[in-house]
């Protein structure tokens, strides 16, 4: 698998790219102690071949993984979640209280997807979600944590993006893996002034309030760096955090001046947006064509309207 993009970021921790959407869009992570492994994101159905060849590259067998931990259960972190249970014999999938009714039972997560994508685009994005055995599931509410071999991997529940979201707290890893409740910031975007980041409002559960208490809430915990999936390890986090504040701003203000736009609304909300990351990314020193910044955020853009207007139609 030549096609395959795998990072060794230290600490144990392997950064695996799912193969989703365009290479650099999604990460997931193996995390190997001493023999042991769990992954952290499983990307889609159609991600598995991918983690599964890193893991025999890395020379740990099947049944020496012993977690598969998806941050939510939307479907580029967790849509390969039973799949990949299935190849793993002795893995438990650790998820949040509020989401583990949707792996074990996943209609409602692939009528979602299907409502938001189409049924034909979302079979080729994501593939169908495999259910995983009730049994094979753990609960992780916040506090909670799990042994990898002793390597203590913490949860905090983080509402905001989703509220069947947790970050992953890894001392060893200097770090947590974020999910979406960090934001996005890609790679393409670095400047010699470090990352860009912006929030990310998909649909359906975007509160405020509750994302900047958990944005705030990671970066007390006093650790270097994010493990982000979209995209991969990023430092420099108080600065971040202090942008993705301002984003969090910025977007509920904009929503709310065009709360009543009407037909129009989405496609004003999207070119505000879009042009409002264009300038900020001018600041932060990106020279990219600005052609080639629409292609690249667009689809983000999109999915961060449609979910500030579930905001604003929720009664916002």
């Amino acid at each position: 698998m030549n096609d395959v993009y795998y990072e060794d970021l230290d600490r144990g921790i392997t950064m695996i790219d799912a193969q989703l959407f365009r290479q650099g869009q999604v990460s997931t992570y193996l995390i190997v102690e001493d023999g042991r492994a769990a992954f952290v994101e499983t990307g889609t159905a159609h991600s598995v071949p991918a983690l599964l060849w890193v893991l025999e590259r890395k020379g740990v067998p099947r049944e020496h993984v012993d977690f598969v931990i998806p941050t939510h259960v939307h479907l580029d972190h967790a849509g390969g979640a039973g799949a990949l249970l299935r190849q793993l014999p002795n893995a438990r999938l650790v998820i949040h209280p509020r989401g583990a009714r949707h792996m074990i039972d996943p209609a409602k997560l692939n009528a979602g997807a299907a409502a938001v994508y189409g049924e034909g685009e979302m079979n080729r994005l994501f593939g169908q979600v495999v259910p995983v055995p009730a049994e094979r599931v753990i609960e992780a509410a916040d506090g909670d944590e799990v042994d990898l071999n002793g390597r203590r991997l913490r949860f905090l529940d983080t509402p905001g993006h989703a509220r069947h979201h947790f970050c992953v707290v890894d001392e060893t890893g200097d770090g947590i893996f974020t999910g979406d409740t960090f934001g996005l910031s890609y790679r393409w975007f670095d400047t010699g002034r470090g990352p860009f980041v912006l929030p990310t409002t998909t649909p359906v559960q975007f509160d405020p309030e509750a994302l900047h208490a958990s944005v705030g809430r990671l970066v007390a915990q006093g650790l270097n760096y994010m493990y982000l999936t979209h995209y991969s390890r990023v430092g420099d986090l108080h600065r971040l955090q202090r942008d993705l504040h301002e984003l969090i701003d910025r977007y509920v203000e904009m929503a709310r001046a065009h709360a009543d736009a009407g037909p129009s609304r989405h496609q004003r909300l999207c070119d505000d947006m879009m042009q409002m990351l264009l300038v900020r990314l001018r600041d932060h020193g990106c020279t990219l064509p600005e052609a080639r910044i629409r292609e690249l955020l667009g689809p983000d853009v999109d999915l961060n309207v449609q979910g500030l207007e579930v905001w604003l139609d929720s009664g916002a």
